[in-house]
């Protein structure tokens, strides 16, 4: 149950190093360009926040909204890179005594995720700066990455690859279009967009070629792997959720009522269960390749796991009386 990839391989792998080479940027020189962030500007689009699902929220609380969850968008990619650049490592092993187009471009992409981790570290300092005291993100790095490591090389290849094209997805359509964020915080997802556009390749690349070695029942395995990680996802979109939403009431400037309380934990995992787990399987470059590698008894199974999250996140809006 291969997919058909209409181009060669290592052409692609050679498309994606002359890309990295091209665009290849620094995060002081390029990026932060000594700037600060600034408290006056949102961080994270409407779109991706989805703050209109609480209209009692006054513009103050929107932007501050738009802070928190763009803080932790940030450092949810420093947390998925960690565990990211490890299996890159790990596969790129593969490539080392053979095809060494694929080895440079894996190594490639391995370089630019530490990177990245970097440059999300740099934006948490920052935001720690701009942002009264009390936030907490509360997954840990090295214990993420050990949990997902710990799944079939399938599994993990098909959430990476889901986790960066959206990041295509959401830069193009809501982050780059919006004139009223952050500058600084923009220019962090425009550079990070730049190079996650080849590492979405490198992932399909990866993934198909791992999936080309599996027998049926291994490939069933390691979607039951894929299934579990989505599950793992949900958790710590459910713990950072209510750690976000406990901050956000703190500085919100007035008393809510429980209610409204309610609605801002309700509202966030809402709006996280969108970000990072329904607008990546719902996009058609991943849900299609996706099924070409998979039957349609398993299509069933996944689509059956998902159901109670992604029937969550589509919530209609939160309707409080201020």
């Amino acid at each position: 149950m291969n997919a058909v990839v209409n181009e060669n391989p290592s052409v692609r792998y050679a498309k994606c190093i002359e890309l990295s080479r091209r665009i290849r940027w620094d995060i002081d020189r390029d990026v932060i360009r000594g700037r600060h962030l600034d408290p006056a500007h949102k961080f994270l689009p409407d779109g991706l926040t989805q703050v209109d699902r609480l209209p009692f929220l006054n513009p103050a609380q929107r932007l501050l909204m738009s802070q928190v969850q763009g803080r932790t968008y940030a450092n949810m990619f420093r947390l998925v890179e960690r565990f990211v650049s490890a299996k890159m490592l790990d596969v790129g092993r593969d490539h080392a005594l053979g095809d060494q187009m694929a080895l440079e471009a894996v190594v490639r992409f391995t370089d630019e995720e530490l990177k990245h981790q970097e440059l999300f570290r740099r934006i948490e300092l920052l935001a720690a700066d701009a942002m009264p005291a009390g936030y907490r993100f509360m997954p840990e790095a090295d214990h993420v990455a050990s949990l997902v490591l710990g799944k079939s090389t399938w599994s993990v290849l098909a959430l990476t690859c889901c986790i960066e094209i959206v990041t295509q997805v959401h830069y193009r359509q809501s982050i780059e279009p919006d004139a009223g964020l952050s500058p600084l915080f923009k220019d962090v997802f425009l550079f990070h967009w730049k190079e996650e556009s080849q590492h979405a390749i490198i992932d399909e690349l990866e993934w198909l070629r791992d999936d080309a070695q599996l027998s049926d029942t291994a490939r069933d395995a390691a979607i039951g792997d894929l299934i579990e990680l989505v599950a793992a996802v949900d958790g710590l979109l459910q713990m950072q959720a209510a750690a976000d939403a406990e901050y956000f009431v703190a500085h919100a400037g007035r008393n809510m009522s429980m209610a409204e309380q309610a609605a801002v934990a309700t509202g966030l995992l809402d709006a996280y269960r969108w970000q990072y787990i329904v607008s990546g399987v719902t996009q058609p470059r991943f849900s299609k390749l996706l099924e070409s590698l998979i039957a349609p008894a398993q299509r069933e199974r996944i689509g059956h796991a998902l159901a109670p999250v992604m029937q969550r996140a589509a919530n209609d809006e939160t309707a409080v009386s201020a």
